[in-house]
């Protein structure tokens, strides 16, 4: 007999004396940590309902409750409890829950009260994610965990919150641990203890962000494109509310070419380094991937494109202008093409391509180059969503892209382990980007003068830091005006905390002359960098004045939307 089929006759043998010992207790002391979020109302899901205690209660307060309970004997006991507001009880476990998925009903609240224990390690991962999907936006999910031995036949594993926190940044959920860090036993059982976990789907009362993750966790793909583009259009927003070419109250319009530039950087270590594949069908190729283009590029890696970069290499110029070209073509006629709203045929994403003049002898990946490719058309509602809940979004984009690799044939051929998914998927590396600073402050120092940004105090070669103004581990971005150099013990003090405004505007003076300084000879890469980057700027603007003031406004925005620790 399984564990599953073991617990459940339990429950339905000891259905009485359980029913009598849940029923001595209230609603209102087991839960006392989360009443304030109970919903004025809706629908809620009471998973492992057991006695029908929580669910009465729910009732009662006139929300509509689905009680999920596959012990036939304590469930037949619950039923025979009147109550004014009738309760939808069915049988049905976890981590399936088809019978509640064939209801089409998403819920407000979902409860899983002393049920995490009885489901196996091995089954978490896709109870979470099944959980996850039947929440309406804004819905929560409530976990008690229990901690502490189990002396009768059920079988009981071990659980932490960590685990769920981990879940939760995977698909895309808000966490918090509510109440003491471990609660005494209601029953007085004094070896074991108890945590509630709080769950929640962000929804900024758009639809959006449901719409993103729908996509994210739910949506059919048979290739990484669909990914690829959302993680894309990501980190476009987050990183580049300057890229904008036009804006109305219902859409955005991007460059094209920069969402090819993007899509470019995302798959060139996945492709060449590690050799990993990438849709479900291992003899096809990828649409983007040519001979006269991609393949021409193989000896730069994909740190070595970014915005404001020049080559001069006729070969690298042709080869990277077709390449920016194929892969426009391929994200119009695939992922931006099939990526559609739910039930319908039609297409979130729309795609406008153009043909500019092809550049021979010089290529500049600036504003002007990558509008000329086309427009991106996103609907204002997802950009705004991409924005502001990235650090949401970002994590569940990842774990879906490496759970599709992993289930392709040739990636298991080959074993990669979670880790080598993880990796390939991860971003830039700061210390590569930040060792070109690090030169140009060395260089400098040998005839001039270097301050740190923060201070004012000079550096020495010995003893300076390169500092992300605004944290790389929360907000990734090595372009040049958020890099400042510092004094090594002040950059320590600062870490990963976000810089007040009174402090960027007591440091206003030294940023400029640093930016000045350091890059008045790349004036080109250093605007064209700055200028798609931070809000409020003229795709043509050239005075570091108005960086500046930009600068400042960035800070704010990232301020409000990641609620970073700030740095005096």
């Amino acid at each position: 007999m399984s564990s599953l089929s073991k617990n459940i006759t339990f429950y339905s043998v000891n259905a009485e004396s359980l029913t009598t010992q849940y029923n001595s207790i209230s609603f209102e002391s087991v839960h006392k940590d989360w009443l304030d979020e109970i919903p004025k109302e809706g629908m809620v899901l009471d998973v492992g309902a057991g006695s029908g205690r929580d669910a009465r209660f729910l009732a009662s307060k006139g929300l509509s409750v689905v009680a999920v309970e596959p012990a036939d004997g304590i469930r037949d006991l619950a039923l025979q409890y009147g109550i004014e507001k009738p309760i939808h009880w069915i049988s049905d476990t976890l981590p399936d829950l088809s019978k509640i998925f064939a209801l089409q009903i998403k819920f407000d609240l979902i409860l899983l009260s002393a049920v995490w224990m009885h489901i196996a390690p091995n089954s978490r991962q896709r109870a979470f994610r099944k959980l996850s999907s039947l929440l309406k936006p804004n819905g929560k999910l409530v976990i008690s965990l229990r901690h502490g031995p189990c002396y009768d036949e059920r079988t009981m594993h071990d659980v932490s919150a960590d685990e769920l926190a981990q879940y939760a940044s995977q698909y895309g959920l808000t966490y918090k641990l509510l109440g003491p860090l471990s609660q005494s036993d209601e029953m007085g059982r004094e070896d074991v203890r108890w945590q509630t976990v709080l769950l929640t789907l962000p929804d900024d009362g758009t639809g959006a962000f449901p719409l993103i993750r729908n996509i994210v966790v739910n949506d059919n793909k048979s290739s990484t494109y669909k990914v690829a583009l959302l993680r894309t259009l990501l980190r476009i927003a987050e990183g580049h509310p300057g890229a904008v070419i036009e804006q109305t109250d219902e859409y955005v319009v991007l460059p094209v070419g920069l969402v090819a530039l993007y899509w470019m950087k995302l798959y060139k270590p996945l492709i060449e380094q590690y050799e990993m594949q990438q849709n479900s069908n291992s003899s096809k190729g990828l649409g983007f991937i040519k001979a006269n283009g991609w393949h021409q590029l193989s000896s730069l890696s994909s740190n070595d494109f970014y915005i404001g970069a020049s080559y001069f290499d006729t070969e690298i110029v042709q080869a990277l202008y077709r390449t920016l070209k194929d892969i426009s073509s391929t994200v119009k006629n695939m992922p931006a093409k099939y990526t559609t709203l739910p039930g319908t045929k039609d297409a979130v994403f729309q795609v406008e391509l153009s043909t500019p003049k092809k550049p021979t002898k010089q290529l500049i990946l600036d504003f002007e180059f990558l509008s000329s490719l086309g427009k991106f058309i996103v609907p204002k509602h997802i950009w705004d969503s991409l924005s502001r809940f990235s650090v949401w979004i970002e994590p569940a984009l990842v774990n879906e892209w490496s759970s599709l690799m992993a289930g392709y044939a040739m990636n298991q051929e080959k074993q990669f382990s979670k880790l080598d998914f993880l990796n390939a998927l991860n971003w830039h590396e700061p210390e590569r980007t930040t060792s070109r600073i690090r030169k140009r402050v060395n260089d400098l120092l040998t005839s001039e003068n270097v301050y740190c940004c923060w201070s004012g105090k000079n550096l020495n070669v010995t003893d300076f830091a390169v500092d992300h103004a605004f944290p790389f581990a929360r907000w990734p971005n090595n372009d040049l005006w958020n890099l400042l150099p510092t004094n090594t013990k002040i950059n320590a003090q600062k870490s990963d905390k976000l810089p007040t405004g009174l402090k960027l505007v007591e440091s206003r003076e030294l940023i400029i002359q640093w930016w000045k300084q350091g890059w008045q000879m790349n004036q080109t890469e250093f605007f064209s960098q700055a200028n798609l980057a931070l809000p409020n700027l003229n795709p043509y603007n050239a005075n570091f004045d108005d960086v500046f003031d930009a600068f400042t406004l960035q800070r704010d925005r990232i301020k409000d939307f990641q609620q970073l620790q700030d740095w005096y």
